[in-house]
């Protein structure tokens, strides 16, 4: 087995991983860099900035609702590499679209700037719904059985890491930048698009349905059967809803709760997506490419704990004197600065502990002709859960309840995934899993 690292030499992953995180990185510095500027710029009470928040992850995920169907079988009726070309193309007139949104609102004229800017997500929303399934599908094409694991593993923990770097150049640089960066770093992705290795279709020849209901809904019935993929797409679906409340949570707390600049929201989101990739190379080192969920019911339980505990921390916050923010320098000289990142560390950590082997299994349970349209099927549930998710937070911020103890919420939930985890693993017991 190759060692996981080694990958990133060969040809046939890396391409795939270099346009995978600059992807990832160009969607995280926009959305981020749009919802800072709003929340701290434009927007003046808490409210408004939750519900922009709302809005904005709403429009993230409507796209895979409706087209995640599609995009599963044109993934696995098309060459996937083709596909990928395609869609970076698309990426730079998105991006174009974009920057102007940002532009426009920096220049005041913010109810324009505002519409470009989610109009904006919602077509990013459309590309990562063309890209996501080939992502991991692509995987069985072009590794061993045995590296499967470590690549989905690389794939996540790059995609934190771009994450991670995204958040913090949003943070940190002027809106101008952060509009000419994200068309920059679109061509860039496009030129490393067009080296990722043919991976041509296998299996005979798939018949599309171009209707979003019904292919939706055949895709699913087609996937939840198996009960090894009903329960780690469910799982994997209640951790996504944890993941949407915690972003909407996170700007809107830092900024009322921790009462911190923009620079410090963006480092709350950086190192939670630091988490999200240290754990997933943990998990990968502790299974040591093995398809196994025993360690995910322990590792989101330990999740819940630390979000409980991230919640006590924050409730206990001293606020910043005569109404202001804390700058970067001073949050980190407070006393409980380190425990609430440490925490937040933690969190993170334990959540890609979580994912990573439940990712591996929707890609080796099924033939390789199958692998995008499962993807995708998980896509679709995931985003119903996200968006069930985002209006639960919504309304339970309606209802007056704080994002403190919000917190409170996410933590049932993370008990909820634990009880999924362990009927997966059971059921894998029950049942041999060897890659297809």
């Amino acid at each position: 087995m190759l060692n996981a690292l080694g990958l990133l030499k060969q040809r046939r992953f890396l391409p795939l991983f270099a346009t995978q995180f600059l992807g990832a990185f160009n969607d995280n510095l926009f959305k981020t860099s749009m919802v800072l500027f709003a929340t701290y710029a434009i927007f003046t009470d808490p409210h408004s900035e939750f519900y922009f928040n709302c809005a904005a992850t709403g429009a993230a995920i409507l796209p895979f609702v409706f087209l995640s169907a599609l995009s599963g079988q044109l993934a696995d009726s098309h060459d996937k590499a083709k596909i990928i070309r395609i869609v970076k193309t698309v990426e730079i007139g998105i991006m174009l679209v974009g920057a102007g949104g940002l532009l426009i609102a920096k220049a005041g004229y913010t109810t324009a700037g505002l519409a470009l800017m989610l109009g904006t997500v919602l077509a990013l929303g459309v590309h990562s719904t063309f890209f996501g399934p080939i992502k991991y599908a692509i995987l069985p094409q072009h590794l061993e059985a045995e590296d499967i694991l470590g690549g989905t593993g690389l794939v996540e923990a790059g995609t934190y890491l771009a994450i991670l770097l995204g958040t913090v150049a949003a943070g940190w640089i002027p809106i101008e930048a952060a509009a000419i960066g994200v068309l920059v770093v679109a061509v860039i992705g496009w030129f490393l698009g067009r080296q990722v290795p043919p991976a041509p279709r296998e299996g005979p020849p798939l018949k599309l349905n171009y209707n979003p209901f019904t292919a939706s809904w055949r895709l699913i019935s087609a996937t939840l059967h198996i009960r090894r993929l009903f329960l780690a797409i469910i799982a994997i679906s209640f951790f996504w809803t944890i993941g949407a409340v915690l972003i909407i949570i996170f700007p809107p707390l830092v900024k009322n709760v921790l009462t911190a600049d923009k620079e410090v929201a963006s480092l709350a989101i950086a190192i939670f997506s630091i988490g999200v990739a240290i754990g997933s190379v943990v998990i990968n080192t502790m299974l040591k490419g093995e398809i196994s969920a025993r360690y995910s019911p322990m590792s989101v339980i330990a999740m819940g704990a630390f979000v409980v505990l991230f919640s006590f921390l924050c409730r206990n916050w001293t606020p910043a004197v005569g109404g202001g923010l804390y700058s970067w320098q001073a949050f980190l000289a407070e006393p409980r600065a380190i425990g609430i990142l440490a925490t937040l560390l933690a969190i993170a950590t334990t959540g890609g502990m979580f994912v990573v082997p439940l990712y591996a299994f929707l890609t080796t349970t099924v033939e390789k002709d199958q692998t995008a349209r499962t993807v995708a099927a998980n896509n679709i549930v995931n985003c119903f859960a996200m968006t069930i998710g985002s209006i639960l937070a919504f309304a339970i911020s309606a209802a007056g309840v704080s994002s403190a103890d919000m917190l409170f919420v996410v933590a049932g939930m993370c008990l909820v995934s634990a009880w999924l985890a362990l009927l997966l693993h059971r059921a894998c017991d029950e049942v041999s899993v060897e890659p297809a």
